[in-house]
């Protein structure tokens, strides 16, 4: 990791400084770097050693940062881990144009690999990460959003990253076509797994650990799980609460609201979920070689289900 982050200090200059200054600022601000540890941890599961691992953790850390950036300003966001966001400090403007900078950076990164098959899972994932978040503005507001729904969002904006960044170590591994798929499939579930306990915790979180306030999701109009599970077991009083709540985006009952989450054992079923996503990503590991890379791999996705930041 230290080697990505000397990869990403040089490839974040510019001879325009307001770009490196929004950049150092959000991608020093206490990321888990889980997308290019991801990576790396897969390519040594896989006995892969070449540079070129510490070019792709980089670049995948470039995307995963501009959407941050993007994401930030369309949900008019004012703090994330604990600081300001990049548009609360810089303004709008700055933090869209800095986040197509990240983007157009990682694509000139990815071409350094030389491969066709690393542009096509790049691009496709960064393709499938844009419609993921243009359905989730679709679906602001949407009190008729299903899990089916919600999954497919999810899988496209959060998970498609981990998948893509697994499946890019199997390719610089060149694994077979089995080896590839079980990669891609740990990183999908994995993604999920991780996106659907973030979910709990807006409802069941520390704010000064997670550096973010509690229900700011209902306070975006975000339909998250633990709200689809909630109002299926609420009294139809109690769920009229909470449809007013994701309608107007309007909060004054929000204590009421996390609650009524925790009272119909709606945050127990997020968790269950995401269970059984770690489950599925654990089982795709039997088809890696077994060594401690893929034990620390089996260990990440148990650990998901405990994270409180």
């Amino acid at each position: 990791m230290r080697q990505v982050d000397a990869v990403i200090a040089h490839r974040l200059s510019s001879s325009v400084p307001l770009i490196g200054e929004i950049a150092h600022y959000i991608i020093s601000a206490g990321g888990k770097r889980l997308r290019p540890a991801l990576l790396l941890m897969v390519a040594g599961a896989l006995g892969y050693k070449g540079e070129q691992r510490f070019n792709l953790a980089a670049v995948v850390e470039f995307i995963h940062t501009a959407t941050l950036l993007h994401d930030d300003v369309v949900d008019e966001s004012t703090m994330r881990r604990g600081k300001p966001t990049a548009n609360e400090s810089f303004g709008n403007a700055a933090s869209v144009l800095v986040g197509d900078f990240l983007h157009s950076r990682a694509f000139q990164m990815m071409v350094d690999a030389d491969s066709m098959q690393v542009m096509q899972i790049l691009s496709e994932a960064t393709n499938i990460i844009a419609e993921g978040e243009v359905q989730q503005l679709i679906n602001t507001h949407n009190v008729d959003l299903d899990e089916a729904g919600y999954l497919t969002v999810i899988r496209s904006k959060t998970a498609k990253l981990f998948e893509a960044s697994a499946r890019l170590a199997a390719v610089l591994a060149s694994s077979d076509a089995t080896v590839e798929t079980a990669c891609a499939g740990y990183g999908r579930a994995l993604g999920t797994a991780f996106q659907v306990i973030d979910d709990a915790l807006d409802y069941d979180g520390d704010t000064e650990v997670m550096g973010k306030n509690i229900g700011d999701d209902l306070r975006e109009g975000k339909v998250t799980l633990p709200l689809i599970i909630a109002m299926q077991r609420a009294t139809a009083a109690d769920r009229q609460l909470i449809v007013s709540a994701i309608e107007t985006g309007a909060t004054p009952h929000m204590a009421e609201i996390v609650q009524m989450v925790k009272a119909t054992g709606a945050l127990d079923a997020t968790r269950a979920a995401a269970g059984q996503q770690a489950q599925e990503a654990i089982d795709c590991l039997e088809h890696l070689p077994q060594n401690t890379f893929t034990e620390a791999l089996r260990g990440l996705a148990s650990q998901l289900l405990t994270r409180r930041v």
